[in-house]
């Protein structure tokens, strides 16, 4: 697995509560930024109050020619942006900004937030061994560690912490990102591509096979590695046991042999692009392959909201929302079983 750059990959394998994005502290996305771009300014929401354009935890980086990521745009952006930059020049390790989102800053939020900006370059970067990251902000050197970051660490690790990113006096905690969620997608077509394009910045890894390298667009963003095979059903064992599957390849043939494998193997879901008729024909062809019908049963088809429409962008965009949804719902789960 591999690519030769952002731009292309020419390297080929032959939620009903409110939805939670995954935060942290993401130190394989730090290194490729100071890789790329040499020094960057790392802007981290570490506190919010009231009402405010994005959640704490929320990070962008910034260097001399541009940015990735957000924490809400308009003039708190623009602000934090500045700063980033006079950081870059002058090479001061680290900032905190308390900003209130009022009129000073031409809007009327009502609320605040605290943002960290702490500067990183190619031999600055941290070494990250453990599930936590805690350091000083507002100091050059690492200094102890005062008894309440240490009981903020223990409960982070101890999940008894809600936030994966805490401000405590001058020191900022922050859990190590989270693996993006497996997905296998089957299928390069119109509908795989929207896919692809709307799970864009969302936390999922996507592992897109089709049967050849040509099927695949010239550009393939960084969260999707291709995969050619010319039998797809190959190469389902390869998939983690919690990945989800999304089937919507050109051939109703190779639509069935991947269920079967899917069905046959560990998974999260399995999701079939079609028609209602076509889910009555599979799971007859299922059952004869002998899939028990409580198997066949959670398969999702027709995948997406009847709703939005059955452009290939309305379907990624329900498909979009009900992985987000199962995501939360699976989070919420895990945390009522504490």
């Amino acid at each position: 697995m591999g690519h030769t750059g952002e731009d292309t990959k020419q390297t080929y394998w032959t939620l009903g509560k409110g939805i939670t994005m995954i935060t942290g502290f993401d130190i394989e996305g730090l290194k490729d930024a100071t890789t790329a771009q040499g020094a960057v300014v790392r802007v981290l929401v570490a506190r919010h109050s009231g009402s405010s354009p994005r959640e704490t935890g929320t990070s962008m980086l910034v260097w001399q020619g541009g940015a990735s990521g957000t924490i809400g745009g308009g003039a708190l952006e623009f602000e934090a942006i500045t700063t980033a930059r006079s950081m870059l020049v002058s090479g001061k390790r680290a900032k905190v900004l308390k900003m209130p989102l009022g009129p000073a800053l031409g809007q009327c939020c009502g609320g605040s937030v605290t943002l960290v900006l702490e500067l990183y370059s190619a031999t600055s970067l941290p070494t990250i061994h453990q599930e936590i990251f805690a350091r000083p902000v507002t100091q050059d050197l690492p200094c102890e560690r005062p008894l309440a970051v240490i009981r903020a660490i223990a409960n982070m690790r101890n999940q008894r912490e809600p936030q994966n990113t805490v401000l405590t006096g001058d020191w900022l905690i922050e859990a190590m990102v989270s693996p993006d969620q497996p997905l296998w997608l089957y299928g390069a077509g119109h509908v795989g591509r929207a896919i692809v394009e709307v799970l864009a910045d969302l936390p999922f890894e996507i592992t897109w096979v089709d049967t050849a390298p040509d099927r695949f667009p010239d550009r393939i963003p960084n969260h999707a590695t291709p995969l050619v095979a010319q039998n797809p059903a190959q190469v389902v064992r390869h998939a983690p046991a919690n990945a989800h599957h999304l089937v919507l390849t050109y051939s109703h043939a190779l639509d069935l042999d991947i269920c079967h494998a899917v069905l046959a193997h560990d998974h999260t879901t399995l999701g079939l692009i079609g028609s209602a008729t076509k889910r009555t024909r599979f799971t007859k062809r299922l059952r004869s392959l002998g899939h028990p019908d409580a198997s066949i049963a959670k398969m999702i088809c027709p995948i997406g909201q009847r709703a939005l429409g059955k452009t290939p962008k309305a379907i990624a965009i329900g498909i979009a929302s009900e992985l987000l949804q199962f995501e939360a719902e699976k989070t919420q789960g895990k945390e009522a079983r504490k």
